[in-house]
Protein backbone atom coordinates (compact mmCIF):
# COMPACT_ATOMS: atom_id res chain seq x y z
CA UNK A 1 0.00 0.00 0.00
CA UNK A 2 1.61 3.33 -0.89
CA UNK A 3 2.16 5.68 1.36
CA UNK A 4 -1.06 8.31 2.73
CA UNK A 5 -1.36 11.96 2.52
CA UNK A 6 -1.19 12.77 6.07
CA UNK A 7 1.39 10.16 7.19
CA UNK A 8 5.49 11.07 7.61
CA UNK A 9 7.51 10.41 4.41
CA UNK A 10 9.67 7.88 4.81
CA UNK A 11 13.36 9.62 4.58
CA UNK A 12 15.84 7.86 2.82
CA UNK A 13 19.31 8.94 1.33
CA UNK A 14 20.07 7.66 -2.74
CA UNK A 15 22.55 8.56 -4.91
CA UNK A 16 22.05 10.82 -8.11
CA UNK A 17 23.58 10.06 -11.59
CA UNK A 18 27.11 11.78 -10.23
CA UNK A 19 26.85 9.64 -7.46
CA UNK A 20 26.38 12.00 -4.57
CA UNK A 21 24.14 10.93 -2.01
CA UNK A 22 20.81 13.13 -1.25
CA UNK A 23 18.52 12.75 1.39
CA UNK A 24 15.20 13.96 1.83
CA UNK A 25 15.20 14.85 5.04
CA UNK A 26 18.22 17.29 4.15
CA UNK A 27 14.74 19.39 2.44
CA UNK A 28 13.10 19.75 6.03
CA UNK A 29 12.55 22.88 7.43
CA UNK A 30 13.70 24.82 3.99
CA UNK A 31 11.54 23.61 0.89
CA UNK A 32 8.94 20.93 -0.28
CA UNK A 33 9.87 17.92 -2.14
CA UNK A 34 7.69 16.76 -5.20
CA UNK A 35 9.15 13.02 -5.30
CA UNK A 36 8.19 11.57 -8.55
CA UNK A 37 8.69 7.76 -9.11
CA UNK A 38 9.53 6.40 -12.62
CA UNK A 39 9.60 2.90 -14.17
CA UNK A 40 12.38 3.12 -16.47
CA UNK A 41 14.69 5.87 -18.18
CA UNK A 42 14.18 6.48 -21.73
CA UNK A 43 10.88 5.24 -21.76
CA UNK A 44 8.26 6.87 -23.95
CA UNK A 45 5.53 7.83 -21.26
CA UNK A 46 8.37 8.20 -18.56
CA UNK A 47 10.27 10.77 -21.01
CA UNK A 48 7.29 12.51 -21.40
CA UNK A 49 6.20 13.00 -18.14
CA UNK A 50 9.74 14.56 -17.20
CA UNK A 51 10.33 16.51 -19.93
CA UNK A 52 6.80 18.24 -19.24
CA UNK A 53 8.23 18.68 -15.81
CA UNK A 54 11.40 20.32 -17.40
CA UNK A 55 9.63 22.09 -19.77
CA UNK A 56 7.11 23.71 -17.07
CA UNK A 57 9.95 23.53 -14.45
CA UNK A 58 9.20 27.43 -13.24
CA UNK A 59 5.79 26.53 -12.68
CA UNK A 60 7.16 24.61 -9.44
CA UNK A 61 9.28 27.43 -7.68
CA UNK A 62 10.73 27.01 -4.58
CA UNK A 63 10.21 22.69 -4.89
CA UNK A 64 12.52 20.41 -5.32
CA UNK A 65 11.79 18.03 -7.64
CA UNK A 66 13.20 14.36 -7.40
CA UNK A 67 13.11 12.03 -9.61
CA UNK A 68 13.67 8.31 -8.24
CA UNK A 69 13.86 5.07 -10.87
CA UNK A 70 15.23 1.39 -10.27
CA UNK A 71 17.56 2.73 -13.33
CA UNK A 72 21.63 2.78 -12.55
CA UNK A 73 23.15 6.23 -12.22
CA UNK A 74 24.86 5.68 -15.45
CA UNK A 75 22.10 5.35 -17.22
CA UNK A 76 19.89 8.17 -15.35
CA UNK A 77 23.44 10.39 -16.47
CA UNK A 78 22.95 9.49 -19.83
CA UNK A 79 19.27 10.30 -19.75
CA UNK A 80 19.58 13.71 -17.58
CA UNK A 81 22.24 14.62 -20.20
CA UNK A 82 19.96 13.57 -23.35
CA UNK A 83 17.06 15.49 -21.70
CA UNK A 84 18.54 18.51 -19.80
CA UNK A 85 16.61 17.95 -17.08
CA UNK A 86 17.60 20.51 -14.38
CA UNK A 87 16.32 18.55 -11.26
CA UNK A 88 18.17 15.53 -9.55
CA UNK A 89 17.80 11.51 -10.89
CA UNK A 90 18.20 9.47 -7.96
CA UNK A 91 19.03 5.88 -8.34
CA UNK A 92 16.97 3.23 -6.19
CA UNK A 93 18.75 0.46 -7.89
CA UNK A 94 20.79 -1.66 -4.90
CA UNK A 95 19.59 -2.70 -2.89
CA UNK A 96 17.03 -3.04 -5.66
CA UNK A 97 13.61 -0.49 -4.93
CA UNK A 98 13.90 0.00 -1.53
CA UNK A 99 12.64 3.34 -1.69
CA UNK A 100 10.21 2.54 -4.45
CA UNK A 101 8.97 -0.25 -1.49
CA UNK A 102 8.73 1.86 1.29
CA UNK A 103 6.79 4.53 -0.54
CA UNK A 104 4.83 1.20 -1.85
CA UNK A 105 4.96 1.22 -5.00
CA UNK A 106 7.60 -1.12 -5.95
CA UNK A 107 6.00 -3.88 -8.96
CA UNK A 108 7.65 -7.20 -7.83
CA UNK A 109 6.55 -8.64 -10.72
CA UNK A 110 8.41 -6.25 -13.39
CA UNK A 111 11.22 -4.96 -10.93
CA UNK A 112 10.23 -1.43 -11.56
CA UNK A 113 8.43 1.58 -10.25
CA UNK A 114 5.30 2.55 -10.13
CA UNK A 115 4.39 6.08 -11.18
CA UNK A 116 4.42 6.94 -7.97
CA UNK A 117 3.77 10.92 -6.93
CA UNK A 118 4.50 12.29 -3.92
CA UNK A 119 4.55 16.01 -2.41
CA UNK A 120 5.95 16.22 0.74
CA UNK A 121 5.98 19.34 2.93
CA UNK A 122 8.98 21.18 4.69
CA UNK A 123 7.49 19.23 8.21
CA UNK A 124 8.28 15.78 5.92
CA UNK A 125 4.11 15.04 5.79
CA UNK A 126 2.62 14.05 2.38
CA UNK A 127 0.61 16.36 1.36
CA UNK A 128 0.04 14.57 -1.91
CA UNK A 129 -0.64 10.72 -3.22
CA UNK A 130 -1.00 9.78 -6.30
CA UNK A 131 0.05 6.48 -8.00
CA UNK A 132 -0.49 5.28 -11.49
CA UNK A 133 0.56 1.74 -12.98
CA UNK A 134 2.91 1.55 -16.19
CA UNK A 135 1.55 2.75 -19.19
CA UNK A 136 -0.80 5.57 -17.46
CA UNK A 137 0.31 8.63 -18.17
CA UNK A 138 0.23 11.32 -14.75
CA UNK A 139 -1.68 14.45 -14.79
CA UNK A 140 0.62 17.12 -13.66
CA UNK A 141 -1.92 19.95 -12.76
CA UNK A 142 -3.33 17.62 -10.15
CA UNK A 143 0.77 18.19 -8.77
CA UNK A 144 0.45 21.74 -9.66
CA UNK A 145 -2.88 22.53 -7.01
CA UNK A 146 -1.41 20.49 -4.56
CA UNK A 147 1.80 22.88 -4.30
CA UNK A 148 -0.46 25.66 -4.45
CA UNK A 149 -2.83 24.56 -1.97
CA UNK A 150 0.58 24.10 0.40
CA UNK A 151 0.92 28.06 0.00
Amino acid sequence: MAVEVGTEAPDFTLNDYNKQPVTLSSFRGDKPVLLVFYPFAFSGICQGELCQLRDEYDQYPGVQVLGVSVDTPFALKAWAEQQGYQFPLLSDFWPHGEVAKAYGVFNEQAGLALRGTFLIDTEGIVRFAEVNQPGEPRNQEAWKKAIADLG
